[in-house]
């Protein structure tokens, strides 16, 4: 019977989808969600640069950018879209518990309607993957109409999943009616439906809805057609289970022969045929499936059954020696896990996925697409499709990550020392030059200049004093006209008259001159009084400043200091403690792989015994048919 794709093959791709929701808000606040008419830019530089790293899957970058942007306050307006996208990365991280309470703290701040939506959707996906059933439900049913399409339909699906954990199958098959028939949520929905119907009794109603999907055209993209195969799987064990080996057929011959479920439905279609008595059709299907992988249980069993029909055929030596090839085949097989086993245990397994799948960074979307070099590669198939080992080997490979990223850190700190010592350097060679430049320019001897020529200025405007602002050639020839009228006054009457009223009337031309020039004179000192004021502040402003760095900056550099010296103690401290759980989550997923193949080794043992026993049986029958043949010559 298949499993529930929302519990645990859908479980495996929470990662994806968290990245997927926080990418739904990215483009959200990208295109200005708030203003559905019309998509604006991104009006904030900062959240900008984040969504530039995270459209380019650095999403490491993007976190630490925004959560640095934040702590700066350079978001907004974008405040709400960036917590909304913060929360979406943290959750795709596994950090439940914190981005929990960013979506609750968004909700209590009254943020927007579509906001506020999308924050209750993402609590109740939060408390689901928790296992906090009723109060899950209990925020789906806050959500509004403002989701976007694609998160209307996560919705749905979300609170058909919630019914069904709770048992109510009807509210279940009542809210996935909303969805498009066609739809590929709709399709995951019903199946989840139809094998939680079989499992919990009502096997018609389950198996009505199975057959639907089972019998689905049409479907885009191999997920869609491999489901479609998965529910014919499932509708054909289930037939099997209630003694309906007909039935079974039908579903199970629907399977396409390359899909991932075909050696199922081969060994299934071979297991209805011959609760039908007819071993020899039995035989067609477990032909076909014994020469696939034998990694694979069905394979495995079809060893056994293939010798089983022929024993119901009566053909006994032919039934002897297939199992006899069965017995060798699971012997060497078992071998082979071995070294399979002591391969993964070596970290050939782990360290062989990490160089053949580099990666930047950290990411929901990372997956492995090439395979180390391993002694049987077969067997990684049901290693890697283990949910399990797949979140346990992210969460090993972003621990090296992390530890690769303190190392750059450490490096990054020493090339901090060597700057801040090169600045302090600099400093102390540069300090003694720019003081002696500033000790020969004597700025309280310049501000007292200043103000005396203020005072004149003052003194000549009071007084409307032409002659104060005379030029130097004006001043030379009021001197000049002043040693005249000396020595005019020096002859007294022996002076020509007509001398001295050249005289009279050079001093009154001149004296008219300073009075004509007297207000832009004025008006130019008082300007030339501002520019020396301006360059006066300028200076006292330079040198406070220059008082105040001579006290501040080697302060500035004690602090820098510390906080490289702090830091660096961080990352000491973390060091250890990424090595020490890279360590443990690596062996980890060696166990998890190692358990894999320990539990093949465990079938191949269980079949191995059967065959054994048939083995046996055959033996045994050969005897007694011997024993019976020579019965009547006695």
């Amino acid at each position: 019977m298949g499993r529930l794709v929302s519990r645990r093959s859908r479980r495996s791709s929470w990662r994806r989808a968290a990245g997927a929701l926080a990418l739904a808000c990215a483009c959200a606040a990208a295109q200005a969600a708030e203003a559905p008419k019309k998509p604006g830019p991104v009006q904030a530089p900062h959240y900008g640069d984040t969504l530039f790293h995270f459209f380019q899957d650095k999403y490491f970058t993007a976190i630490t950018t925004l959560m640095a942007s934040q702590e700066f306050g350079r978001i907004a307006p974008h405040d709400d879209e960036a917590e909304i996208l913060r929360g979406g990365m943290l959750l795709s991280y596994g950090l439940h518990r914190e981005a929990g309470e960013i979506f609750a703290q968004l909700i209590e701040r009254g943020a927007s309607p579509a906001t506020q939506d999308r924050a209750w959707y993402y609590l109740a996906k939060i408390r689901y993957q928790r296992g906090l059933v009723d109060s899950a439900e209990q925020a789906v049913t806050k959500i509004g109409k403002n989701l976007p399409p694609a998160l209307e339909e996560e919705r749905v699906l979300l609170h058909a999943n919630l019914l069904m954990a709770k048992g109510d199958y009807a509210g279940a098959a009542e809210i996935l009616g909303t969805l498009p028939a066609k739809s590929n949520a709709s399709l995951y929905a019903r199946f989840n439906l139809g094998v939680a119907l079989v499992r919990g009794g009502e096997g018609e109603r389950g198996e009505k809805l199975l057959d639907e999907v089972g019998q689905a055209k049409e479907l885009p993209g191999e997920e869609l057609r491999s489901l479609r195969d998965k529910a014919n799987v499932a509708l054909g064990y289930s037939a099997l289970q209630s003694s309906r080996p007909e039935a079974a057929r039908l579903a199970l011959e629907r399977v396409r022969l390359a899909s991932l479920h075909s050696n199922k439905a081969l060994l299934g279609f071979g297991w209805a045929a011959a609760e039908l008595k007819e071993p020899r059709k039995a035989l067609v299907p477990w032909t076909e499936l014994v020469q696939r992988d034998i990694s694979d249980s069905a394979v495995l069993e079809a060893h056994i059954a293939v010798p089983y029909a022929y024993a119901e055929l009566g053909a006994f030596g032919q039934a002897l020696e297939r199992y006899e090839q069965a017995i060798a085949t699971f012997d060497q097989e078992a071998k082979n896990l071995d070294e399979s086993i002591a391969a993964i245990r070596s970290g050939t397994l782990v360290n062989g996925l990490l160089e053949r799948n580099p990666g930047e960074q950290m990411g929901w979307f990372w997956a492995i697409d090439a395979l180390p070099e391993m002694p049987h590669a077969s067997h990684l198939a049901q290693v890697l499709a283990q949910h399990e080992f797949q979140e346990a080997f992210k969460n090993f490979r972003d621990l090296r990550f992390l530890a690769d990223n303190l190392k750059g850190w450490q490096e990054n700190l020493v090339a901090f020392e060597d700057m801040l010592a090169n600045r302090r350097q600099a400093y102390a060679e540069r300090l003694p030059k720019v003081r002696e430049r500033t000790s020969k320019a004597d700025i309280a001897a310049l501000a007292a200049r200043s103000d005396a020529v203020t005072a004149e200025v003052q003194a000549a405007e009071s007084a409307a004093d032409g002659v104060a602002f005379a030029d130097e050639r004006q001043q030379a020839l009021m001197a000049r006209i002043e040693e005249v009228r000396a020595n005019l006054q020096a002859l007294g009457a022996d002076a020509e008259p007509a001398a001295r009223e050249r005289a009279r009337l050079a001093g009154g031309a001149l004296i008219w001159q300073l009075a004509q020039e007297y207000p832009a004179r004025l008006w130019e000192a008082k300007k030339g009084l501002q520019t020396i004021d301006a360059g006066l502040a300028d200076a006292q402003r330079l040198d406070a400043a220059l008082e105040q760095a001579q006290r501040d900056e080697p302060a500035r550099f004690e602090r820098f200091a510390e906080r490289i010296k702090t830091l660096g103690g961080r990352i000491q401290g973390l060091v250890p403690r990424v090595a020490a759980l890279s360590n443990e989550q690596q062996g980890q997923v060696q166990e998890l792989a190692v358990a894999e193949l320990e539990r093949q080794k465990e079938r191949l043992a269980v079949y191995a015994t059967q065959a054994r026993f048939a083995v046996a049986q055959l033996y045994d029958r050969a005897t007694a048919q011997r024993k019976d043949d020579r019965a009547p010559s006695q």
